[in-house]
């Protein structure tokens, strides 16, 4: 039923935590991971850029790095890449490209105004996912 499991990724806390979940799942379903990192385009993406000073497309090679070997190490079968977009927009469009039959993603778990002004691209993936999505926090 779960052949490929998704698993974006930012390199921050929250996302570290959904690899894991996302590895240990794919390992006990015997499924593949894709996992995709997407370069922000969109109202807070230069202000993102401005607060990171690096190199986006590096970075976000660098946090596709720590799902290749997370699943390396557990031996299963992984494949990586680099989006431009909207972040959950490009997380959905993937999702579809690869036939993906689950998506495991990070969330904050922001609230009151933080969660207005910000929104959250997990939430926004749950809402309009045809899959289904498996959302972890960051073990404290």
């Amino acid at each position: 039923m779960y052949e490929t499991v998704l698993i974006p990724t930012d390199g921050s806390d929250e996302s570290r935590a959904a690899i894991d979940h996302g590895i240990a799942l794919a390992d006990q379903l015997g499924a593949s991971v894709h996992g995709i990192s997407i370069v922000p385009e969109g109202p807070h993406s230069a202000m993102k850029r401005d607060e990171l000073r690096a190199e986006p497309e590096e970075e976000a090679r660098e946090s596709n790095q720590l799902v290749e070997t997370a699943a390396e190490r557990a031996g299963i079968d992984v494949t990586t890449g680099v989006r431009e977009g909207v972040p959950q927009e490009a997380i959905l469009e993937y999702a579809t490209e690869i036939d993906a039959d689950m998506i495991v993603i990070g969330t904050v778990g922001r609230t009151g105004l933080d969660h207005v002004l910000l929104g959250s691209v997990a939430e926004e993936v749950v809402r309009n996912s045809p899959i289904p999505v498996v959302t972890v926090r960051p073990t404290e």
